[in-house]
């Protein structure tokens, strides 16, 4: 009775399995209401307690996407400079698409979060959670709609909330790529480029308890 049909359910089993993490977008803009209805599909995410702690910054003046830019490419360098053997594999992978997508957005942890206790107090980062959960809902929407998004995670969080005013206590979490794509990836760009590849489900499902390969 629950069930839905089936061809909703292939159609959300396939935007899961064709979600990519895009990184080549083409500059086109994006429809204000079809990002507010991605903004509403990542409002509708689950979150611990209710507490609903993620907060969303659209990037609308050229020079700060520009300066957000600046700071994804500086922590790259210091990232490569982490990756011994690989760092020159690494400074050839484009790792994101700030100066090139219709929109950025800034997904951050609120406030005051202390104050939330409920589902928290043993797994404090469940917050964090929760701001993924939304993230995943707005970009399985953007697939679904035909919209490329990249989470971009390079970048030092001090420096980014104080560029964009945060009030103490709130944390981004990731810089946020969305807009049009001449296509879509036919297999996610890392194992594309032989970074690294997906590993078999069997090795990550244990029964009872935890269990050594």
């Amino acid at each position: 009775m629950h069930r839905y049909p089936d061809q909703d359910i292939a159609a959300i089993y396939r935007v899961i399995e064709q979600r990519r993490d895009m990184r080549h977008f083409l500059p086109d803009p994006v429809d204000p209401a079809l990002l507010r209805r991605l903004l509403e599909a990542a409002h509708h995410a689950p979150s611990v307690g209710y507490m609903q702690p993620w907060r969303f910054i659209r990037i609308v003046d050229r020079d700060l996407r520009e300066n957000i830019g600046k700071l994804v490419d500086a922590e790259r360098l210091r990232t490569a400079e982490q990756l011994g053997e690989r760092q020159a594999e690494f400074l050839r992978l484009k790792v994101e698409g700030i100066r090139d997508c219709g929109e950025v957005l800034v997904a951050a942890l609120m406030d005051g979060r202390e104050r939330h206790v409920f589902g928290r107090r043993t797994l404090p980062e469940m917050d964090l959670a929760s701001v993924a959960c939304a993230i995943q809902n707005l970009w399985l929407a953007a697939r679904a709609e035909g919209l490329g998004l990249g989470w971009v995670s390079l970048f030092d969080p001090a420096a980014l909330a104080a560029l964009l005013g945060m009030p103490e206590g709130a944390k981004p979490i990731a810089v946020l790529c969305l807009g049009h794509v001449a296509e879509f990836y036919p297999q996610p760009m890392l194992e594309q480029e032989k970074w690294a590849s997906r590993q078999p489900l069997e090795q990550l499902v244990f029964e009872d308890r935890w269990r050594d390969h």
